[in-house]
């Protein structure tokens, strides 16, 4: 394609073993991140926070979050619901049930792309 434009296909993405209970596929531009994020149920994402904005849109299964230092709690989002999350805020997420959410950030994500989200990999 001309111009910088490039096509993906999900299917043929490399899908990265992150830990025993989440996988994940990516695709990033320059200024933005694309991830599909599988977790299967039970799944816990630690308290975490990133300068990347983010949305979190679940297409498939069911997160629920807890937003915040204290960890109050927070939305469940279901399949076909869009969580925003801003800039710094710390959140955590459970997968109710096995899940498929795509994540976007921007700026993209430079410790998922160099491996060193050691929060993710216990």
């Amino acid at each position: 394609m001309s111009s910088g434009v490039t096509f993906y296909r999900w299917d043929d993405m490399p899908k990265e073993r992150v830990n025993d209970l989440l996988d994940r596929r990516l695709i990033t531009g320059e200024r933005v991140m694309l991830a599909h994020v599988y977790l299967r149920k039970g799944c816990v994402v630690p308290r975490h926070s990133h300068e990347n904005e983010q949305l979190t849109y679940v297409l498939d299964g069911a997160l629920k979050f807890w937003i915040g230092e204290d960890e109050k709690e927070g939305p469940v989002i279901r399949s076909g619901e869009v969580l925003h999350i801003p800039s710094n805020v710390p959140h955590k997420a459970e997968a109710l049930v096995d899940t498929l959410d795509v994540d976007v950030f921007c700026p993209p994500r430079t410790d998922w792309l160099n491996k060193t989200d050691a929060y993710l990999r216990r």
